[in-house]
């Protein structure tokens, strides 16, 4: 493991880390989700479009041998990920496995999770009107961060419940390693732009690199 303080930027009044997300290098804002542990922030509704457009097109071009008919993609901040990776493969429709209740999901299909970032247990919600759209077909599930894989394997029984063939699985980053315990032998089908640790604090209070998780 290795000091924050030698791998980050800084930024006014906090920590960043630095990444290279495809082609593109950028400093995530390091925030501290407990006492013992601290996260990198990727918050793709804060990046901009150029960032989301390219980052978009490469991830593409990683799911795009896997001859792909439609992107799912997990509420909220994998939405601005499938809208470009589904633009760039040439395709119109996408959907969207929601976390939390709306008037159109009241008889959705549900599968539990649980995030990293929530300290409740969620559900997914996927709208069965658009089960059709999944059903049978070619599925890459795209999302911003894949961390302990949780939301990722909920997305994956979710989807072949409803029939749906998930052929791949694209994100911008993974982060640590625990993700590929979590989802076994699917973790196979993971396609990164790139790769985040989580962070301890060491004896010294200064926070230093975890690859594991």
């Amino acid at each position: 493991m290795v000091s924050i303080e030698k791998v980050c930027s800084s930024t006014v009044g906090s920590r960043a880390y630095t990444v290279n997300i495809g082609s593109q290098r950028v400093d995530l804002p390091v925030v501290p989700l407990s006492e013992s542990l601290s996260l990198a922030l990727l918050i793709t509704v804060d990046m901009g479009v150029e960032f989301i457009s390219r980052a978009g097109e490469e991830l593409a071009a990683l799911l795009a041998p896997h001859d792909i008919d439609v992107i799912a993609t997990v509420a909220t901040m994998g939405i601005p990920v499938a809208l470009e990776v589904t633009r760039h493969l040439g395709l119109d429709q996408y959907v969207v496995l929601h976390k939390t209740p709306k008037i159109h999901l009241a008889d959705a299909v549900k599968e539990s999770v649980r995030s990293i970032t929530t300290d409740a247990d969620q559900r997914l919600l996927f709208d069965r009107a658009r089960v059709h759209d999944v059903a049978g077909r070619r599925v890459a599930i795209v999302d911003d961060v894949i961390s302990t894989g949780a939301s990722t394997g909920a997305a994956l029984r979710l989807l072949r419940r409803v029939d749906a063939q998930v052929v791949a699985i694209g994100t911008l980053v993974t982060e640590a390693s625990l993700w590929q315990q979590s989802l076994g032998s699917d973790a196979s089908l993971v396609h990164a732009l790139g790769s985040i640790p989580i962070f301890h604090p060491n004896d010294q209070g200064e926070l230093v690199e975890d690859w594991v998780g």
